[in-house]
């Protein structure tokens, strides 16, 4: 075997990926180092940063390469930690950390004195700076005992422990330094008692790598320390997460605060216990679980810990405390956004919340009377409840094996990039990297076989413990002498036409549970809805949406009003959402548009100058952040979306109104776009062609946006204009992607198609038309529309068009061409398997039908007849008939077809929230397109037999006039 051979064979036997790269990389290595790099998660990204470092930082790096245990150290977080690389990069007078190992985490008091040390002296954001790298520094060396432990999932408890003590070492720094700074007088600043709460995982002490630190700010006194002790918070905060040369910490995050954001930021002791004695909802006493002193007055932090705690272990006490719990939970995991359910680490199925809330569900239980299970830390409260009796040690082992294991991966994946995030990768290179980072696998397909294990224990020991019922699910309702019992019940929720009539009874039981204005008038109207619900194409959908609109909602004044008071809106409300997946996914990111159902005038299309104001408006706010006002121009997109397929749904806009309005929503984030990207003096005039149903303002839900780009040089050469032309439309690309609410802008109609050029000049236009053009692309050119962009080349381009797509006269050879590619989309293009009959784009006497024969007519006779010359199908369909081109039965019959194949395509994309083209066959999906075509209840069958007819009476019109003289 040859040398190079054998060096690639130990190469990869190491773990390198690229070998090549990783051979060349290693000969400016010392002999010794190669093997250590079997130490790594991920040994090239360990051998190119230390490549770097041996470049910026010379000297330190020989230094640390002299000794085998600091290089080892080195070598493990390098390729654990892009993020702590970068760390080192720019202070590389912290390599020294390597040098000097930890033996363990460093307690409190330890990691304090240096961090408080690093500040000494120093004020601003020069003491900001300082405080971040020691604090980072410690990070450093923290993680390099975390990687050199042999079972990091046997330690994660004493990394997050150590990782806690070093965030509040790091509030206590900056508070000092706020109290240097702030503009009371440095008497009172000093002596004004402050204390730092830390909740959820800081005071569990068990922090991740990169979390928000959950705070409460205390007090005591009177208004003075109030105000000092808000301004000291509010600096604290700062020196954490303020911009500065050195990046922010994390973000403190001060919510779990009474009343909120809406609260004040600091409270007097005394403040606090009152707002908990009377206005504490059940879940902030869950979250006060894991309270503990942090930072700042810890003598203080102890009497607050001591007064809520009372509070906290009678909370189990509480009317419906058991239905709070379980609905705070629901509400976290319901916005769990759909492509992440399955990757994600705290949130989803079998993730980490299931094993806290269920914890903290038996502690709140159990710690009424028993205060040996009242621990601040999942681990800790595990051992407790298994000590004590109330769940088994078998089961409290899994519990904990599985928790360390999610722990450990979180923890693993966030000290990668050191960024905050609870998503699994998706990518077989960075799993590889994972499973060798925790040493659960050796491979990617191994972790995540580990990881669904761990999953699906995880969530069968959750739905044991903590989804069974311990209250009848049926005492939320009304009482009228008698109670049902839970089989009863969904007997007769099945009965009414509920599919999981045992779902239903659980949303019922979270939306009645308390003693709240919602939950009260929710079970006076929840009777009626139900009925409602029932009565829709899918009630258990329409349930299950109208649980998350309130739960997003809350108590919202306006929203328990119109439920209340608006009988007419809120059985609108009932049939939106049981009848479109669309319209409901929608509504969970803009709940308030809910009160448009109260008045039609609001359902209906805004006008294109109000949308173009509007996002001239929001162009002039965000002007110099383009992402921020893209994203500001997406979610208005979104927006008035929504307000169509209400309107829609409900029947208030006609298809034609639909289509106009679809397409001014598209104009008017496309103008918002292109100001954003294509501004005065670059060089060219840009414009943007609509195509297709976008240029007949014949959108639907779920339609491309089919578009061709023009541009012509005003002050650039043509190569300069060319380049600044194809970086617009990549802009324009960018900045409209929404996953959400996906917009794809579709230059499929552009000459010489997916192998032409994304935006071409005028005259190259011009010069291609004239000797190139193909009889489809004139066909094309017939819906050709300018719609955004510089209005002289935009005018300029329309009046090249109409020389194309109106020609004076039309050859039979081109005639004859046009009905082959017809007939070649019909049989070429039909997707393999679906039925002609059923496809609402290209069947039989669908649209492709109905549009190909008036764009025919449109070809031979546009020169000649004026009202020919438009982009609408259906105008020019009306303007053949007044010419005496088409009789006026004909062309009902075709207009018929090609009303009710677009009403039925944007039905299916509202019922489903996905495109789809064909007719379903199955009779639920069916009847849900029915009835959002306003058919009554079970019709499927009749709106099947009207499309079939319609679209059959079509084709016989279609073949008659398109191919008759053929």
């Amino acid at each position: 075997m040859t040398r190079t051979t054998t060096t690639l064979t130990e190469l990869a036997r190491l773990g390198f990926a690229d070998l090549g790269a990783a051979r060349d990389a290693l000969e400016a290595m010392p002999d010794a180092v190669a093997p250590m790099f079997a130490l790594a998660a991920d040994p090239d990204q360990a051998l190119r940063l230390l490549g770097t470092l041996r470049v910026s930082a010379a000297k330190p790096v020989a230094a640390l390469l002299k000794d085998p245990a600091a290089t080892e150290r080195l070598i493990r977080v390098l390729g654990a930690s892009a993020g702590l690389a970068t760390f080192l990069e720019r202070h590389p007078e912290r390599l020294a950390v390597f040098a000097d190992p930890l033996a363990g985490p460093a307690d409190s008091a330890t990691v304090g004195r240096v961090l408080l040390a690093a500040v000494e002296g120093t004020t601003g954001e020069a003491a900001w700076n300082a405080l971040r790298a020691a604090y980072r520094a410690e990070l450093v060396r923290l993680a390099a005992w975390d990687l050199e432990e042999p079972d990091g999932a046997l330690v994660v408890g004493r990394v997050a422990a150590g990782l806690a003590d070093l965030a509040g070492a790091a509030l206590d720094a900056s508070l000092a330094l706020a109290r240097r700074s702030t503009r009371f007088p440095a008497e009172e600043a000093a002596t004004t008692p402050l204390a730092i709460i830390g909740m959820g995982k800081s005071g569990a002490r068990e922090l991740n790598y990169l979390s928000d630190v959950d705070v409460i700010f205390v007090t005591d006194g009177g208004d003075r320390e109030v105000e000092i002790a808000t301004a000291l918070a509010r600096e604290t905060m700062r020196g954490i997460a303020e911009l500065a040369v050195e990046p922010p910490l994390w973000e403190v995050d001060a919510n779990l605060r009474p009343e909120g954001k809406d609260g004040a930021l600091v409270r007097t002791l005394e403040s606090h216990l009152a707002y908990y004695e009377r206005w504490a909802k059940s879940w902030e006493f869950q979250a006060l679980l894991k309270a503990r002193p942090l930072a700042g007055d810890l003598d203080l932090g102890e009497r607050y810990v001591d007064g809520v705690a009372p509070l906290v272990w009678s909370s189990a006490a509480r009317e419906n405390f058991v239905e709070s719990v379980q609905g705070m939970r629901e509400r976290v995991t319901a916005h769990i956004p759909p492509d992440e359910v399955d990757i994600q680490l705290k949130l989803g199925p079998g993730g980490l919340r299931d094993v806290e809330f269920t914890i903290q569900l038996l502690q709140l239980v159990h710690g009424q009377a028993d205060p040996g299970v009242r621990q601040r830390s999942t681990l800790d409260a595990l051992l407790a409840l298994a000590e004590q009796g109330y769940i088994g040690r078998v089961e409290a082992a899994e519990f904990a094996r599985d928790y360390r294991f999610l722990r450990l991966l979180e923890h693993r994946i966030q000290l990668s990039r050191m960024r905050r995030t609870h998503l699994m990768p998706r990518e077989e290179g960075q799993l590889r990297v994972l499973a060798r980072a925790t040493g659960f696998a050796s491979t990617a397909d191994g972790v995540v076989e580990e990881w669904q294990k761990v999953k699906h224990e995880v969530r069968t020991l959750h739905e044991r413990l903590f989804y069974r019922p311990l209250l009848s699910a049926v005492a939320a309702l009304p009482d009228d002498g008698y109670a049902l019992t839970s089989e009863q019940a969904e007997a007769r929720l099945a009965a009414i036409g509920f599919g999981d009539p045992r779902g239903a009874l659980h949303h019922i039981a979270a939306l009645t549970a308390g003693v709240s204005r919602r939950a009260q008038i929710q079970r006076n109207l929840l009777p009626v809805m139900l009925q409602w619900f029932s009565e829709g194409a899918d009630p258990d959908a329409g349930l299950l949406a109208f649980r998350r609109l309130s739960d997003d909602l809350g108590e919202a004044y306006w929203f328990l009003r119109m439920l209340r008071d608006s009988s007419g809106a809120a059985r609108r409300l009932t049939e939106v959402l049981s009848g479109s997946k669309f319209v409901g996914v929608l509504l969970e990111r803009i709940p308030e548009a809910v009160v448009w159902l109260e008045n039609d005038g609001e359902l209906a299309p805004r006008s294109a100058a109000m949308l173009l104001e509007e996002t001239s408006a929001t162009v002039a706010r965000h002007w110099d952040d383009q992402d921020a006002a893209a994203v500001a121009l997406r979610t208005a997109r979104r927006r008035e979306v929504l307000r169509l397929a209400l309107g829609a749904i409900l029947g208030v806009i006609t298809v034609g109104e639909l289509g106009k309005g679809l397409s001014d929503i598209t104009t008017a984030l496309l103008t918002g776009v292109l100001a954003l990207v294509h501004r005065y003096g670059d060089g060219i005039e840009f414009g943007i062609v609509a195509m297709g149903r976008y240029g007949g303002a014949e959108l639907g839900f779920g339609s491309d946006a089919d578009v061709m780009y023009v541009y012509r040089a005003a002050g650039v050469d043509d190569e300069e204009a060319q380049r600044r032309a194809e970086h617009i439309v990549h802009e324009l690309a960018r900045l409209t992607e929404d996953l959400r609410l996906p917009l794809d802008l579709d230059l499929g109609l552009r000459p010489e198609g997916k192998n032409g050029a994304i935006a071409r000049s005028l005259d190259s236009y011009r010069a291609y038309y004239a000797r190139w053009s193909l009889t489809w692309e004139a066909q094309a050119l017939l819906r050709a529309r300018g719609v955004v962009g510089d209005a002289g080349v935009l005018a300029a381009f329309e009046q090249l068009a109409d020389e194309i797509r109106y020609p004076t006269e039309i050859s039979p050879a081109d005639v004859r061409e046009v009905r082959r590619i017809k007939a070649r989309v019909e049989s070429e293009r039909l997707p393999q398997g679906a039925d002609p009959a059923r496809h609402l784009k290209l069947g039989r006497g669908s649209l492709s039908d109905v549009e190909w024969f008036v764009q025919l007519l449109q070809l031979q006779h546009g020169a000649s007849v004026a009202g020919l010359r438009t982009t609408s199908t259906l105008s020019a369909l009306a303007a053949a008939v007044s010419a005496g081109l088409v009789p006026a039965e004909d062309a009902e019959k075709l207009r018929a077809a090609w009303i009710i194949a677009s009403r039925a395509r944007s039905a299916m994309t509202l019922w489903t929230a996905k495109t789809a083209d064909v007719l379903p066959t199955d009779r639920q999906q069916l009847e849900g397109v029915a009835r959002l075509l306003e058919y009554p209840p079970g019709s499927a069958s009749r709106l099947e037999e009207d499309y079939l007819r319609t679209t059959r009476l079509a084709r016989q019109v279609f073949q008659r006039q398109f191919y008759g003289d053929a």
